[in-house]
């Protein structure tokens, strides 16, 4: 029998579990519509009452709206602003209030439970964002605001001119700087912490192997998470995980999920089935704990993965660098792969590095042209002064 339990959060009472509709953005592939009305039908019954979106996710704010119709009034819909199309932000006041009223129209609502911001505009100032929101709440269009991936400063400054409820947090056993970095905000400010990509998109459920291939159009094919030794670290993980859940018996996506929730601040662990099986598998990481002897045990063991990966990390920065440009995709993965690890290892700073990730994404379409290796080497020697090869 599944139990669902809940965490007070401001006046809000919210599932452990949440679902988040990423999916249907198409970023992992075709989803059976059916099979995803089933599964957040299923979710509802089951006592999940938070449910994640976005005006960037396609049409998954239309789908959303209609499934739920029937039972809005009984959950919490959270959706997000600021990116549409593109990858430039924009989180102006007129562009917040003409999106929100938007977004109330395709989730077939009167209002938006949490409006969260969803990436940093650095052309408009906090303040005038903040302004924005807080309107919307006068107006009875959104109850709460909250915010996510923003630079900690960032995050900071709302917390400081604003009174946010929530921060989105990318957090899982294989992806923990975030979460760390949040911890004193949270403390600080009492800002609830919602998980995102809580089995590592799907790296801590045991189904990959080392030989696991992805298709272009799956963003995996891009995120670090699986590529190189970050993902050999993944599956070390994983196997871990694996372990530990045929003691309890529980599978290795309970474990994972149930780890995340043992975390301090966490009141919501976001999930993104797109079928009724894994929905359930989910949903009975809720109600169960490690116990505090196997997360001491976990601790450590990530303690030695993580030395184990910082270096391999720096030869893999530096050979992705210094060595010749030779198929352009391949080229492209691995610049991404660069930037983002030089980024969290802390040997560059993000807006330093930002404007050559947007130059080298811009790229991604253009990678079978003529010029396309010559773009790529360019890139490359311009990260070169970025990145310090001599800290490697």
């Amino acid at each position: 029998m599944i139990i669902m339990k809940y965490r007070k959060h401001k006046g809000l009472k919210i599932s452990e579990i949440g679902i988040g509709t990423y999916a249907l953005s198409g970023v992992y592939g075709v989803k059976d519509l059916k099979e995803f009305k089933k599964m957040i039908e299923r979710a509802y019954k089951l006592g999940v009452n938070f449910f994640d979106t976005a005006e960037a996710y396609g049409n998954a704010e239309q789908i959303l709206g209609e499934i739920v119709k029937p039972f809005r009034e009984d959950i919490y819909i959270a959706t997000k602003v600021g990116v549409r199309s593109g990858i430039k932000p924009n989180l102006s006041k007129d562009y917040i209030k003409k999106a929100c009223e938007e977004s109330l129209k395709r989730l077939q609502t009167d209002y938006i439970d949490l409006y969260q911001v969803h990436f940093h505009d650095p052309t408009t100032p906090t303040e005038e964002t903040i302004e924005a929101l807080e309107d919307l709440i006068e107006e009875g269009k959104i109850r709460y605001y909250g915010v996510g991936h923003l630079p900690l400063d960032v995050t900071e400054k709302y917390c400081k001119l604003g009174k946010p409820f929530s921060v989105l947090a990318e957090f899982s056993a294989v992806a923990r700087e975030s979460y760390e970095k949040l911890l004193p905000l949270y403390r600080k400010y009492n800002l609830g912490i919602i998980a995102f990509s809580t089995t590592g998109r799907g790296l801590l459920t045991g189904r990959f192997g080392e030989d696991q291939k992805f298709e272009p159009g799956d963003i995996r094919y891009l995120d670090p998470l699986f590529q190189r030794e970050r993902f050999q670290y993944g599956l070390r993980i994983a196997k871990k995980f694996a372990e530990l859940g045929e003691r309890y018996d529980k599978t290795p996506v309970q474990v994972a999920i149930a780890w995340v929730l043992a975390h301090e601040g966490v009141i919501c662990a976001l999930t993104g089935p797109s079928t009724v099986k894994h929905l359930e598998e989910n949903v009975e990481a809720s109600g169960w704990e490690i116990p505090k002897e196997d997360l001491r045990e976990l601790d450590e063991f990530f303690r030695r993965e993580d030395e184990w990966l910082r270096q391999k990390q720096k030869e893999s920065i530096k050979q992705i660098l210094t060595e010749p440009i030779q198929e352009p995709q391949r080229a492209f993965v691995d610049l991404i792969y660069a930037i983002e690890t030089a980024v969290s290892l802390g040997i560059t700073e993000e807006k330093e590095i930002l404007p050559i990730f947007y130059e080298l994404y811009g790229l991604r379409k253009d990678l079978n042209k003529e010029g396309a290796s010559e773009k790529l080497k360019g890139i490359q020697a311009q990260l070169r002064k970025i990145i310090p090869l001599d800290v490697l």
